[in-house]
């Protein structure tokens, strides 16, 4: 029998930028200017907890969000990362990477609904987009 075929949930689809694919995972910018927001989401259909997954595509994924993870916290100097499977609205299993400055409006609470999303200038996410693919792929 073959594996059902993986497709982006369409709630991340509506709130993100496709960045491009790891091995595992494709990478997503969400649609917020607020922070500096990533995501990572397993290519797998029916992962929904990381426990779905096995242990060699577990330690891909670690492997993943490491180097996501040092990519954002180079580019942004962040003072935190937040970095967290959650989604409750989601049950596509995604991993949430976030870098939070102390001087950001919901230090040091979570960054869900403190405020509404705030649109990205095309130009400085397109900017941001193309450093991090730089830093991930290449850095």
């Amino acid at each position: 029998m073959s594996e059902p075929a993986w497709s982006l949930h369409s709630r991340l689809k509506e709130d993100t930028i496709d960045i491009g694919d790891l091995p595992l995972s494709k990478v997503l910018v969400i649609k917020d200017a607020h922070y500096p927001w990533l995501l990572l989401v397993p290519r797998r259909a029916d992962a929904v907890e990381i426990i779905d997954l096995d242990e060699v595509q577990q330690a891909q994924l670690m492997t993943e969000i490491s180097r996501v993870s040092r990519a954002l916290k180079e580019m942004t100097g962040c003072d935190k990362l937040n970095i967290a499977a959650l989604g409750n609205l989601v049950p596509q299993l995604h991993v949430h990477v976030i870098a939070r400055r102390t001087s950001d409006a919901a230090w040091p609470r979570p960054v869900w609904g403190v405020m509404q999303p705030l649109a990205h200038d095309a130009t400085e996410v397109q900017t941001f987009i193309s450093a991090l693919r730089r830093k991930i792929w290449l850095g």
